[in-house]
C-alpha cells in the first residue's frame, strides 16, 4: 500500500486539523475516521473507525495486512493476500506423517482471517445473544481464547457473525489455515524449522508440552509475516473440512474438502499442551463428536469480494 495510505501520522494530523477547524462540518468529522482507520495498520488510528460492516468501496480498497472490525464484539480481522503455496510436508520434514502427503500446489484467493483466535469476550457476545453455549473457560481473562468448543459450536458462531453483520463470515478451510500459518514461508514453522524462538530452546519447548503449562519466561509473541498471532501452539482452530486420511484427490483452489460421510472435522495449529512437532504448519488432527478437548478453539474467516 503506498502514498496516502502509508503515512498514518500524516493522516492523524489531518484528522486533528479537521476536528479543530471551525469550518469543519459534522459530515467531515464523521467520515474522516472511517477512511483513516480502514487503510492503516497503526493501532491508534485503527481504533478511530466505528466498528461497523465495511461498505463495498471500503472492502474493495483493502490491501494485505489491513485490519478491520465490523461490530463492537467482532473479531479483529487481517486481510490475507492471494497466492500459491505447497500444502503438506515432505517425508524429510522432521515430525511429519503420511496424512500430510502428497504435497500439492494450492492457489488461495484473498480473504480476511482473525488476527487472533476468538476471545472469551467475543464468544460471550454470542452467548449473550442466546446462540452460543457458555463454557467453563469463560472464567478466564476476556482476551484469552475460548476453548473446549465443538466443531458444531464453532460453526454456529460464524453463522451468528454473518447474521449480525450481514457479511460472509465462515470457518477457515484447511488449506487457508495452513496458508496463513506459513505466512509465505516453506519451513516447518513460519520462523524456521526449529523450536519457537520465544522459548529458550527445543528442550524448553518440549518441557512446556510435558507439564502442560508455560513456566518458561517468554518474550511477547510476534505476528507472522501475514500479521496473524498464535498460528503455532496455544490452541487448535477448527476448520471447515472433513477429515481425509491423506491429500489424494484434495482440491487445489483453497476451498474446504467436504464429504457426505463426514466422520469428523480437522483441527489445525497445535497446542502448548502437545508435542512441538504437532504445532508445525502442515500438522493435522481430527476429532468427531461428541469428543470435547480443552484445546479446541476457532479462528474465523471472512470472504472478501474482488
Amino acid at each position: 500500500m503506498g502514498g496516502f495510505i502509508d503515512r498514518p501520522f500524516a493522516l492523524f494530523a489531518l484528522l486533528m486539523s479537521a476536528l479543530s477547524s471551525p469550518l469543519a462540518s459534522a459530515q467531515t468529522i464523521e467520515q474522516a475516521p472511517t477512511s483513516l482507520a480502514l487503510t492503516s495498520t497503526d493501532a491508534a488510528i485503527l481504533g478511530m473507525r466505528p466498528s461497523k460492516p465495511l461498505s463495498r468501496g471500503e472492502e474493495a480498497a483493502l490491501m494485505p495486512k489491513d485490519r478491520f472490525r465490523e461490530c463492537a464484539h467482532c473479531p479483529e480481522m487481517v486481510v490475507v493476500p492471494d497466492g500459491n503455496f505447497m500444502m503438506g510436508a515432505s517425508a524429510r520434514e522432521m515430525g511429519s506423517s503420511e496424512d500430510e502427503r502428497p504435497q500439492h500446489q494450492v492457489t488461495v484467493q484473498r480473504f480476511a482471517a482473525g488476527r487472533w483466535p476468538v476471545s472469551l469476550a467475543e464468544w460471550g457476545a454470542c452467548v449473550a445473544a442466546g446462540v452460543c453455549s457458555p463454557h467453563p473457560t469463560e472464567a478466564g481473562h476476556v482476551r484469552d481464547p475460548v476453548t473446549g468448543i465443538l466443531w458444531q459450536e464453532a460453526s454456529h458462531y460464524v453463522q451468528w457473525l454473518s447474521r449480525l453483520t450481514g457479511r460472509p463470515y465462515r470457518l477457515l478451510s484447511e488449506a487457508e489455515r495452513e496458508y496463513v500459518a506459513r505466512g509465505g514461508t516453506i519451513t516447518a514453522f513460519w520462523w524456521g524449522d526449529g523450536a519457537d524462538p520465544h522459548l529458550a530452546d527445543i528442550a524448553a519447548a518440549n518441557l512446556v508440552a510435558d507439564i502442560g503449562i508455560v513456566t518458561i519466561a517468554t518474550t511477547p509473541p510476534s505476528a507472522n509475516p501475514f500479521g496473524l498471532f498464535g498460528v503455532h501452539g496455544g490452541v487448535y482452530d477448527w476448520v471447515e473440512d472433513c477429515w481425509h486420511d491423506n491429500y489424494v484427490g484434495a482440491p487445489n483452489d483453497g476451498s474446504a474438502w467436504i464429504a457426505d460421510d463426514c466422520k469428523g472435522h480437522v483441527l489445525r495449529g497445535g497446542a502448548f499442551s502437545r508435542a512441538l512437532q504437532t504445532r508445525r504448519s502442515a500438522a493435522r488432527l481430527w476429532f468427531g463428536p461428541p469428543n470435547r478437548m480443552s484445546y479446541m478453539s476457532v479462528r474465523v474467516a471472512r470472504t472478501l469480494g474482488p
